[in-house]
C-alpha cells in the first residue's frame, strides 16, 4: 500500500470513529439511538460468527444459541443470585464458551453440510431447553425484570449510556478479532479454510484451532447475549431460534466472509433495513433471502469479501473427489 493511501485510510477511519463517538451528541431521537444500540450488540455476535465461518470455514448455524445461553445467564445470575453486571457479564461469556467447545467436539469427524447439521440441532436443543425449563428460564413466558446494567454505583438507563457501553465492548472485541486475524493464530484458522488436508501437513493442529474458534466466537456470542438481556430487561426463548442465527449469518455473508469491515457493514444492513421497511417486516425472510441471492450472482464474495464461502465449499468437494480418486 502507497503512503498517501495509507494516510487516506487512517484519515477515513479516524474520521468515522470520531462520528461514531459524537453519534448519541449529534442525533437526540431515542429510536434512533436503540437502533444503534442493537447494531453494536449483533456487530459482538458477527464478529463471533466470522471467525467461525469466514475465517476457520466452520458453517454454523446455531450461533444464536451461545447468544441465548449468555442472556439466560446474566439474567439469573442477576435476578436470583444478585451478581453485580461485571460478573454476570463474564458469566455469561465462560459458559457460552464452554458450550462452544462442547459444540466444536462433532467437527473433528464432520464438516459441510453435516456440521450445518449439527449446529441446527445443537440450536434447537437449547432452544427447547430455554421453552421447556420452567423451573429455572419460566418457560415461554420469559424472565421479565431483568435489572439494568449498574457499573461502580452508575446505572445505565438512557440509550446514550447504554450505546457508550456497547461501543467499548463492541469495540474491544473488533480490536481482538483484528489482533487474532492478524496473528499465527488467524492464519492457521485461514489454512483450515482453505485446505485441512495441507493445514496439518504443514504441522497446524486442526482440531486445536478448529475448538479455539468456536470457543472464542461463542464468548463474544456470550457477551452479546449479556448486553441484549440487561438492555431489553427481558429475556424469552424466542429471540434465540435459529431464524436467528440465520440473521446473523446473512450479515456475514452479506458483508463478505472473512472480512471485519464488511461483516460490520453487513451487520448495519441487516438491522437498519428491517427498520426502515417495518410495513413489510413479515416478508422480512423474503427481502432478505432475495438480497442475498442478488448479492451471490453479482458479487459472491460479499461486499467486501475476498473469497466467497461457495468457492470455498466448490473448492473443499473438489478437493474430496481428487482424494477419492487417489484412494482408488
Amino acid at each position: 500500500m502507497h503512503k498517501k493511501d495509507f494516510c487516506i485510510k487512517n484519515v477515513s477511519y479516524g474520521f468515522g470513529f470520531v462520528a461514531v463517538l459524537a453519534l448519541p451528541m449529534l442525533v437526540h431521537n431515542d429510536y434512533i439511538l436503540r437502533i444503534a444500540n442493537m447494531i453494536l450488540i449483533y456487530m459482538m455476535l458477527t464478529f463471533g460468527l466470522n471467525l467461525i465461518t469466514g475465517y476457520t470455514g466452520q458453517l454454523s448455524l446455531g450461533h444464536a444459541s451461545f447468544y441465548g445461553i449468555g442472556a439466560y445467564t446474566s439474567a439469573l445470575l442477576t435476578l436470583r443470585l444478585g451478581l453485580p453486571f461485571p460478573l454476570a457479564l463474564l458469566s455469561a461469556g465462560i459458559l457460552a464458551c464452554i458450550f462452544g467447545i462442547l459444540l466444536s467436539i462433532p467437527t473433528f469427524r464432520v464438516d459441510g453440510d453435516y456440521l450445518c447439521i449439527v449446529t441446527i440441532g445443537f440450536a434447537e436443543i437449547i432452544r427447547l431447553i430455554f421453552l421447556n425449563w420452567m423451573d429455572l428460564t419460566r418457560g415461554p413466558m420469559g424472565l421479565p425484570g431483568v435489572p439494568p446494567v449498574k457499573i461502580f454505583g452508575f446505572v445505565f438507563m438512557s440509550n446514550t449510556s447504554y450505546y457508550y457501553l456497547f461501543l467499548a465492548l463492541a469495540t474491544f472485541t473488533l480490536f481482538l478479532m483484528v489482533r487474532i486475524v492478524h496473528s499465527q493464530i488467524g492464519r492457521a484458522f485461514m489454512s483450515i479454510r482453505e485446505d485441512p488436508i495441507a493445514a496439518s501437513a504443514m504441522g497446524v493442529n486442526i482440531n486445536y484451532y478448529k475448538v479455539m474458534a468456536f470457543a472464542i466466537g461463542a464468548f463474544f456470542a456470550g457477551i452479546a447475549g449479556s448486553c441484549f438481556a440487561h438492555y431489553l430487561m427481558f429475556v424469552g426463548p424466542t429471540s434465540f431460534n435459529v431464524d436467528a442465527s440465520l440473521i446473523v449469518l446473512q450479515a456475514v455473508i452479506l458483508g463478505g466472509m472473512g472480512s471485519i469491515p464488511g461483516v460490520m457493514i453487513g451487520t448495519v444492513i441487516i438491522v437498519v433495513l428491517p427498520e426502515l421497511f417495518r410495513t413489510l417486516y413479515m416478508y422480512r425472510m423474503l427481502w432478505s433471502g432475495l438480497l442475498l441471492v442478488v448479492l451471490m450472482i453479482l458479487r459472491p464474495q460479499g461486499i467486501m469479501g475476498k473469497a466467497s464461502f461457495g468457492q470455498i465449499v466448490q473448492h473443499n468437494k473438489l478437493f474430496n473427489r481428487l482424494k477419492q480418486k487417489n484412494h482408488v
